[in-house]
C-alpha cells in the first residue's frame, strides 16, 4: 500500500471512530437528562469535562511553543469552538425538543450538503461526483433510519434550529479543512472545548445546576451508575475522543469527503441506542443503516492525497523547544506502519 492509500485508510478509519464516539453520545446523555439535567446544562458539563482534559494536555504534551502557533489562525479556531461545537451541539437540542428526534438530526445532516455547496458555489472547488453520490445516498439511507414520516410536525423555531445546526456542522467540516497542516488538532480541539464552554455558560447557567444528580444512582439500560461515570463518559469518549479522531480524519481526507463518511455516526447511534437501551430497529432502519454505509462507502472514493500531508513533515516544536513527534499536517504521531 502506497503512502497515499495508507493516508486515505487512516483517514478513513479515524473518520468512522470519531462518528461511532459522537452516536455513543445519546444513551448516555439521555439518562442525565431524565435524571434531572437540563439539556444545555448537560452539553456545558460534557464540553466542559473534555476542556478539563484537553487544555492541560495540549500545554504537556505540545508546549507553550506550538500553542503560540494559534496566534495567526485565532479567528478561525474561535469560530470552530463556537460554532462548529458549541453552536451544533446546542441548536440540535434546540431543534430536538421542538421537532421529532429524527427531523432535528436529519436536518443537522443536511451539513455535508452545505459543505459541498460552499466548496462548489462559493470557493470553486472541484466537488467529486463520487462524494456527491455518497452524500446522496448517505441522505437517502439517513431518511430510513430516522424514519421522519413518524409523527411529523414542524415548529418553526424548531426548523431554524435545525438548520442552524446544519450550518454549525458544516463550519465544523469547512474550518478543519482549512487549518489542515497549518495549526494541531490536539490544540485545535482543547481551545476548540474551551471556547465552547465559555460560549455556552451564559446559556446553560452552571451556577444553577443540579449537582446532585452527579453522585446520585442513574438509570440506563436496566442498571445504575453515578451520574458522574455518565458525565465522564461523554466529555471522554464522545468529545475528547471524538474531535481529536474527527479532526485527525479530515486532516488526511478533505471536507467533502469527511462530511459524507460522518453519516455514520447516525448508524452508530441507532446501533448503540439498541443494544444499550433496547430500542427495537425496524426492518426500514437496519435497510437505511447499510444504505447510509454505502453511501459512506462511495464518498471515501473521491479522497484523494493531500499535498501537505504528502509533503515533508515539519516538526512540531516540543516544550523545551526540540523537535517533537508528529507532523504539521496531523499533529499527531504517526501511526504504525505510516
Amino acid at each position: 500500500m502506497d503512502g497515499a492509500a495508507r493516508t486515505r485508510a487512516w483517514g478513513v478509519g479515524l473518520a468512522v471512530f470519531s462518528s461511532v464516539c459522537f452516536g455513543a453520545s445519546g444513551p448516555f446523555g439521555k439518562a442525565l437528562i431524565e435524571a434531572g439535567l437540563g439539556p444545555l446544562q448537560a452539553v456545558w458539563l460534557r464540553i466542559a469535562t473534555a476542556a478539563l482534559v484537553l487544555v492541560p494536555l495540549a500545554l504537556l504534551l505540545r508546549g507553550r511553543a506550538a500553542v503560540r502557533g494559534l496566534r495567526p489562525h485565532l479567528g478561525p479556531v474561535v469560530l470552530y469552538g463556537a460554532s462548529g461545537v458549541a453552536g451544533c451541539q446546542a441548536l440540535y437540542f434546540v431543534a430536538a425538543s421542538r421537532l421529532p428526534v429524527g427531523v432535528a438530526i436529519l436536518l443537522e445532516f443536511s451539513g455535508p450538503v452545505i459543505v459541498l455547496a460552499w466548496l462548489g458555489l462559493v470557493r470553486r472547488v472541484p466537488v467529486r461526483r463520487t462524494a456527491i453520490a455518497g452524500v446522496a445516498v448517505a441522505m437517502a439511507g439517513l431518511t430510513l433510519v430516522v424514519q421522519i414520516w413518524s409523527g411529523l410536525s414542524l415548529d418553526p423555531v424548531g426548523l431554524a434550529a435545525g438548520v442552524g445546526a446544519a450550518a454549525c456542522q458544516a463550519s465544523y467540516f469547512l474550518i478543519v479543512d482549512r487549518l489542515t497542516g497549518r495549526v494541531d488538532p490536539l490544540v485545535i480541539t482543547a481551545s476548540g472545548s474551551l471556547v465552547a464552554a465559555a460560549a455556552l455558560t451564559a446559556l446553560a447557567t452552571p451556577w444553577s445546576l443540579p449537582w446532585d444528580v452527579l453522585p446520585a444512582q442513574v438509570p440506563i439500560a436496566g442498571h445504575t451508575a453515578p451520574g458522574w461515570t455518565l458525565v465522564i463518559w461523554i466529555g471522554i469518549v464522545s468529545t475528547v475522543l471524538a474531535y481529536l479522531a474527527g479532526v485527525a480524519g479530515l486532516q488526511r481526507l478533505s471536507a467533502q469527503v469527511g462530511s459524507a463518511i460522518c453519516y455514520t455516526e447516525a448508524v452508530a447511534a441507532a446501533l448503540i441506542a439498541w443494544a444499550v437501551l433496547g430500542e427495537r430497529l425496524t426492518p426500514a432502519q437496519m435497510l437505511g443503516g447499510l444504505i447510509v454505509l454505502t453511501g459512506a462507502y462511495i464518498a471515501q472514493r473521491a479522497a484523494v492525497a493531500r499535498p501537505d500531508l504528502l509533503a515533508p513533515a515539519v516538526p512540531v516544536p516540543a516544550a523545551n523547544g526540540t523537535a517533537g513527534g508528529g507532523t504539521a499536517g496531523t499533529g499527531l504521531a504517526a501511526p504504525a506502519g505510516k
